[in-house]
């Protein structure tokens, strides 16, 4: 304990001199009064709390809430979680190379990169893992297991599995390595002349990765029409490979991003340095709600210099700039230090959020600012699409599949009877009749949102003493013969995420991306639009 004290002592000591050179409004006293009513606070549960205490889990959540108390991307990353950071910045990390997700008891393989050591050592998504060199794994975590799987290159780790259509589990030797994951998982054509690159995150080299997919196209089709660039579901990454990936489309010595903070040494503008790819053939780049940082700052820039048109739904609205600082034990801080503008003078920054996820504002409440071509475009909440498409995949009996992972138990069950497919663009799922069957055996219910009004109502109602017993019934008979209808309302959406997910088990990434191609509606409005350059200049001029 003396040591403890003594240590937070020299912490306490250290955080006022850097606070006393930082806050010349002399705060540096509140700071040190605070840290030392932390430290007897510590010393008081360590020492008369009933029950002994984790001292790493009681720090954790004291640090967990302080940061979460300024925004949702400062974050503290302890020594075990480095390996995770390491990805997404480096889009590489020691580990076995699968992606997993709790689905009951056990955590359950969800996909694999190929040529990993899980692809490897034959492990199939829907396989649960049992255990992990030798210890029980029921009810623990993805993370405490994810963990457990990242370590040194070369090194073995020993998983108990239990697989679905094969009787007892069963062992399997892993031996970890460095697991690279492309951020350019697929290029190609998808129609006369049109050609689309798809980028996930922005890791190392996602500049030179999406320049090198663009000439490619352009060499073995030289007489290309446009370019879909999709960002969609693409968090963000390194701001400098944000500012490469703008100077694939837009001319050197252009104005990216200019970060904006408290302290005002470190406010930097970016410009683009290098030659671009193209400046010419027609762009369309597609995002959508889980667009954030990074891919914001490229739609942003590209709206902002009229370089292209954007399609699909607003964007995240993250408009911070995280910086990583060095803080003892291997660990580290990912700390907002600033706030980014692109070219028109905007920040897309949501100014309000509700358990993490930002609020949406009104346009009338946003703040206009003008692009190159004198278009309208507005501050706040996210980057705004030039062409708007609604998205149908969030009707409720289509979110209660994915939850529920019916849709995935069901291509585990389809993967145990076809050995093979044949390729993405001859493949088609005909058994939906099936499908229907698998739902009925696996009893599947979902709530709508008229159910859990009505449920309140009910609620409400018998309080208040109003007998509403007859019209509450009618409307239940009306949910239930809409719930019917819902199944066959939406199959389009749902035969297309069956056709992704048993495509990704026989063709991973690539194969999930190629299937989503062929049946993606803002992919054909891209296309639509990129073959009609009447209309497309027209956006571009007018709005």
């Amino acid at each position: 304990m003396k040591r403890i004290l003594k240590y937070a002592g020299i912490i306490s000591l250290l955080f006022v001199g850097i606070a006393a050179s930082h806050q010349p409004d002399n705060k540096y006293f509140e700071i040190l009064k605070n840290i030392e009513i932390f430290t007897n606070l510590y010393k008081e549960i360590n020492t008369y709390y009933v029950d002994d205490v984790d001292p790493g889990h009681l720090m954790r959540v004291g640090i967990d809430a302080m940061v979460e108390s300024l925004d949702p991307f400062t974050n503290y990353i302890s020594e075990s979680e480095i390996e995770g950071y390491r990805f997404m910045t480096e889009g590489k990390y020691n580990g076995i190379g699968a992606i997993s997700q709790k689905m009951g008891d056990f955590v359950t393989i969800t996909e694999l990169y190929q040529g990993q050591a899980a692809d490897k050592a034959g492990l199939r998504p829907g396989d649960k893992i049992i255990a992990v060199d030798g210890q029980d794994a029921t009810g623990k975590d993805p993370d405490a297991i994810n963990n457990i799987l990242r370590g040194f290159p070369g090194t073995s780790v020993k998983l108990t599995i239990r697989r679905p259509g094969r009787e007892g589990d069963f062992d399997l030797d892993l031996v970890r390595g460095e697991v690279q994951v492309p951020n350019v998982p697929y290029h190609g054509v998808v129609a006369d002349g049109i050609g689309y690159v798809a980028l996930t995150t922005f890791t190392r080299d996602a500049g030179s990765n999406v320049a090198n997919a663009v000439r490619e196209l352009k060499e073995q089709n030289p007489g290309l029409k446009g370019i879909i660039f999709d960002l969609r579901g693409n968090g963000g990454g390194l701001l400098n490979e944000a500012v490469n990936v703008c100077n694939v489309f837009v001319p050197r010595g252009e104005l990216v991003v200019t970060t904006k903070g408290k302290v005002k040494d470190w406010d930097r503008s970016f410009s683009t340095m290098n030659q671009p790819v193209d400046l010419d053939i027609p762009l369309t780049i597609l995002i959508n709600k889980n667009s954030a940082s990074a891919s914001e700052i490229v739609s942003g820039v590209i709206q902002d210099y009229d370089r292209g048109i954007l399609i699909g739904q607003r964007s995240y609205g993250k408009g911070l700039v995280q910086n990583t600082r060095d803080i003892g034990y291997n660990s580290k801080l990912k700390l907002t230090t600033a706030k980014y503008y692109i070219p028109s003078g905007r920040c897309i920054q949501s100014v309000e959020y509700e358990d993490g996820e930002p609020i949406h504002i009104p346009d009338d409440q946003r703040t206009p600012f003008k692009t190159r071509n004198g278009r309208t475009v507005l501050d706040g909440g996210g980057v705004k699409p030039d062409v708007m498409i609604d998205r149908f995949t969030d009707a409720a009996i289509v979110q209660g599949l994915l939850e529920q992972h019916l849709i995935f138990d069901y291509v585990t069950q389809f993967c145990l009877k076809h050995d093979s497919i044949p390729s993405v663009e001859e493949f088609r799922f005909k058994d939906f009749d099936g499908f229907v069957q698998f739902l009925s055996e696996r009893q599947f219910e979902y709530d709508t949102e008229s159910e859990k009004l009505l449920k309140q109502l009910m609620e409400e109602s018998a309080e208040e003493g109003y007998e509403l017993t007859a019209q509450i019934d009618a409307l239940k008979a009306k949910i239930a013969s809409d719930k019917k209808d819902a199944l066959m309302d939406n199959k389009d959406v749902i035969v297309d995420l069956i056709e992704k997910e048993i495509s990704s088990r026989y063709y991973y990434q690539e194969g999930k991306i190629r299937m989503g191609l062929r049946n993606d509606v803002e992919i054909e409005e891209a296309i639509k639009l990129l073959k009609d350059q009447g209309k497309y200049q027209k956006v571009l001029q007018e709005g």
